[in-house]
């Protein structure tokens, strides 16, 4: 089964599972005045967008924290639609938060994508809830970012952009010698002259190239590419702009120039990507050639895991075998070493995997394979002798059944997390399309998540279990629970804010 017929398969719009659960609907209903003005004036300093979108971009950036949402809302009951208030979220924070480093405060930006999904697979009652949670993160983060410098996106120098005819020659070459003023006004070229297409098969190389970040950059390709595909190619030039300047963010002298341990893999993987055989593409799953990978993850070397997916590859194992081992090996960091590394074991896959599925190039395919696998070492660190291998995870059936299986699961994982991932394999093998547990683990995260790394990793798992085969697919979900929030966690601060805002 291919992995698009697998994500259509089992990720499906939400439907019951905040009756479950016991999750009321939400919505703001105050009554405030509309935005004057004076909210939209502009700072001359920054770059400007369209009319278009200006007037809402200034609304996010210039209104309070404490009022943002209320005022929002008034703008959707008069008529703005969803994705004039996404690409306003988009574009306020690409101009107001500086992307370096490629995370922290910079999540705000990140999360925009997952937000969207989140909402998307949500019930229409709840559909908002992540994109206005999405625009507190931003508050939040746009106030980080005037305590550490107040950095803003300026004006383009439009005296340097290149020509048409020579903006991709013009940005490959500022990406390549890690030139940041070079690759800014190329880039602004580059998005006016070039397809979206064209535009992704450059910023997917520049975006697995390197190990800084602990793999953001990787994820800001993929989710800033998908977020533009809903918006419009029309805001493309300042998120470009955005992302070319987190992409050539390093630390030291001139990467181009230099050895660094995050720039290794790339330079070891270009060698090794001409080695692999021609119909690598149509290569056999190989549950076996799955696990043989995954134990070199848990203990083998950047450089081990990248030879072995070619060893692998040119054996005529199939590159979804190559990916269940992927997922499976970052989802074992989380079992193993529950950390922001493994976290982003998770998401960087998720980000990388996509791109595998978006780029035509075939080399690029193979890259991101060998980049992923070498990823995935340096994520680990030294080897984990603790907690329990994936692959050796023993399912345990819950007490109850149905509906109320569900539950006992949400309630474990704020109990026993252990416990909760084993009934969570139990749980999935006996249910091939467990709907009302996702469904019910997502409305967690809308009514109990904290920061963006909720959204960021739900997202990913919920998006990447559809495209894995069985046994893999089970066991991963399994290990998901060790950063999806249970039931017996508090709600957050927004919700809160939220049902104050329907009582008044």
């Amino acid at each position: 089964m291919s992995g698009s017929h697998r994500r259509r398969q089992f990720l499906q719009n939400a439907g019951g599972a905040g009756a479950l659960l016991g999750l009321s609907s939400v919505g703001f209903l105050a009554e405030l005045g509309p935005v004057s003005a004076e909210d939209a004036k502009l700072d001359p300093r920054k770059v400007r967008f369209g009319d278009d979108i200006e007037p809402l971009v200034g609304l996010l950036e210039d209104t309070p924290r404490e009022q943002v949402l209320e005022k929002v809302a008034v703008r959707i009951k008069d008529g703005v639609a969803y994705k004039q208030i996404l690409a306003a979220l988009l574009l306020a924070g690409v101009r107001s938060i500086q992307p370096r480093p490629v995370g922290f405060k910079f999540h705000a930006v990140l999360v925009v994508n997952s937000a969207h999904l989140a909402s998307l697979a949500s019930p229409p009652d709840h559909r908002w809830l992540p994109i206005f949670w999405a625009i507190d993160e931003f508050k939040s983060s746009q106030a980080q970012n005037v305590q550490q410098g107040n950095w803003v996106m300026g004006p383009v120098d439009e005296t340097a952009v290149p020509a048409a005819d020579r903006a991709t020659a013009a940005f490959s070459a500022a990406m390549d010698n890690w030139d940041e003023a070079a690759a800014d006004v190329a880039v602004a070229g580059l998005a006016r002259a070039a397809k979206p297409e064209e535009v992704f098969e450059i910023f997917c190389r520049y975006g697995m190239r390197d190990f800084r970040d602990i793999g953001h950059k990787a994820i800001y390709v993929a989710n800033s590419w998908r977020a533009l595909r809903q918006i419009g190619w029309q805001h493309a030039e300042p998120v470009l702009r955005s992302l070319a300047y987190a992409l050539v963010e390093h630390e030291g002298g001139n990467p181009a120039k230099g050895d660094a341990p995050a720039d290794r893999p790339w330079k070891q993987n270009q060698e090794l990507a001409p080695k692999i055989r021609a119909d690598w593409a149509s290569g056999k799953p190989d549950p076996q050639a799955a696990t043989e990978l995954l134990a070199t993850l848990r203990g083998g070397s950047a450089a081990d895991a990248a030879q072995q997916v070619v060893a692998l590859l040119n054996k005529g194992v199939g590159p979804l075998s190559i990916w269940d081992a992927l997922m499976d090996g970052a989802g074992e960091l989380m079992i193993r070493d529950p950390n922001i590394r493994s976290l982003h074991a998770v998401t960087t896959t998720n980000a990388m995997h996509f791109a595998f599925g978006q780029t035509t190039s075939e080399l690029s395919k193979r890259l991101l394979l060998l980049q992923n696998a070498a990823f995935i070492p340096l994520f680990r660190g030294t080897p984990k002798q603790k907690g329990t291998p994936i692959d050796q995870l023993e399912p345990l059936a819950p007490q109850a059944s149905g509906a109320e299986a569900v539950g006992e699961i949400l309630a474990d994982i704020s109990r026993d997390r252990l416990t909760a991932a084993r009934k969570v394999l139990a749980y999935a093998q006996a249910n091939p399309a467990p709907k009302e547990l996702i469904d019910a683990a997502r409305l967690l995260i809308f009514f109990k998540g904290r920061d963006a790394h909720d959204y960021k990793f739900s997202a990913a798992v919920m998006e990447d279990y559809a495209t894995l085969a069985s046994p893999w697919r089970e066991r991963y979900l399994a290990a998901s629970v060790y950063n999806l929030k249970g039931s017996g966690a508090p709600d957050n601060e927004l919700v809160k804010r939220t049902r104050a805002a329907l009582q008044g």
